[in-house]
């Protein structure tokens, strides 16, 4: 993004960092529907700050990229509209994008309110006037503020401001998203009594009823969704070779099966020593949870129905960011984020 083009609530937006990020989203989870709370934590796991900012100032970015083994559709300015179609708020995107124009528009450079609460102060405005619980609303606001800090707010302007999902899906309540995620399957007459050959459902979109498999109990998420023939899912995405999940290794080597637990981690086999090292290297989430909101699908297994969602890319960033960022504080002022591109820098 130039200065020089930017309005000040661009120039505002620009000087939060990923620290600046996690304290604001620290302070909005507590005012998040249920129904949104995972999936607006996963959202920002797909779309991290980091990132963008290393690709958006490399001197080659093809090339860095390339050497991030980046693959499918990680840049936001493609994506404006449709990112955020697995959280409840997307029904409410075209008044909320309104509204961020409306806010970017009338902001004033010195304005000193916190970046949590001007999220909240919109996602209130857009609430009253659909009359609408609050709480609904915060967290897709959220992803609108960081989606115009990816994208500038040309790009986000001119994006139609259309929703991705028909009009029955739109139609459900938060309880009854709520009550589906938590649902188990009826394994049968005295199927409290069946310890063996137990199936569970699933979901891997929520705005598609026929977006489901079935998997054994205890079988990784990956291998069931290997039996799932239903589609041509090279032709929807060439990463999806075998099932709706991307796969190549099923070793955890190659990161390109991450989901996203929209429900039930709780019924996922907690993360094992070679998941939770991984995961970090790739770059997707850094936590100690046992049962966390991004997996690995080749390695989570499934003791009962789960709802996830499937990032539209994936690849391997978390070492070079770290390499950046100890040499940010190493050398305070130094060249921002992903200005140079060392091989050694890159996934090794």
């Amino acid at each position: 993004m130039n200065m020089q083009n930017e309005n000040s609530f661009e120039q505002f937006l620009s000087q939060k960092d990923e620290e600046a990020w996690s304290a604001a989203l620290a302070t909005l989870l507590r005012s998040i529907h249920e129904v949104d709370r995972n999936a607006t934590q996963i959202w920002f796991a797909f779309y991290p700050l980091s990132l963008w900012q290393a690709l958006a100032h490399a001197e080659d970015r093809e090339r860095l990229a390339q050497q991030l083994l980046l693959q499918g559709d990680y840049d936001l300015k493609h994506q404006i509209d449709r990112s955020h179609a697995f959280l409840y708020g997307h029904r409410f995107w075209p008044q909320v994008k309104k509204a961020i124009e409306q806010h970017a528009d009338s902001f004033g450079q010195s304005s000193s309110i916190s970046l949590a609460d001007q999220i909240l102060t919109v996602a209130r405005r857009v609430a009253n006037d659909l009359k609408k619980d609050e709480s609904l609303l915060n967290g897709i606001t959220a992803v609108a503020f960081m989606t115009l800090q990816q994208t500038g707010l040309a790009a986000f302007t001119a994006a139609p401001g259309t929703i991705h999902i028909d009009r029955k899906h739109a139609n459900k309540s938060p309880e009854k998203i709520l009550r589906h995620r938590a649902k188990d399957d009826s394994q049968g007459l005295l199927g409290f009594l069946r310890t063996v050959n137990k199936q569970f459902t699933i979901t891997h979109d929520e705005n598609d009823d026929k977006a489901k498999y079935k998997l054994n109990d205890g079988q990784d998420l990956a291998w069931g969704a290997a039996e799932d023939r239903s589609r041509d899912w090279v032709a929807i995405d060439p990463r999806r070779s075998e099932g709706p999940i991307p796969v190549e290794c099923r070793s955890a080597s190659c990161g390109t099966c991450w989901v996203g637990v929209l429900g039930g981690a709780e019924k996922l086999a907690d993360v094992a020593a070679r998941e939770g090292k991984k995961i970090k290297e790739f770059g997707y989430i850094d936590t100690a949870e046992p049962k966390p909101l991004i997996r690995l699908a080749c390695q989570a297994q499934a003791g009962g129905a789960i709802s996830v969602v499937i990032p539209p890319w994936n690849g391997q960033f978390g070492k070079y960011l770290r390499s950046l960022k100890n040499t940010e504080e190493r050398a305070p002022g130094a060249q921002p984020a992903g200005g140079r591109i060392e091989q050694t820098d890159a996934v090794n």
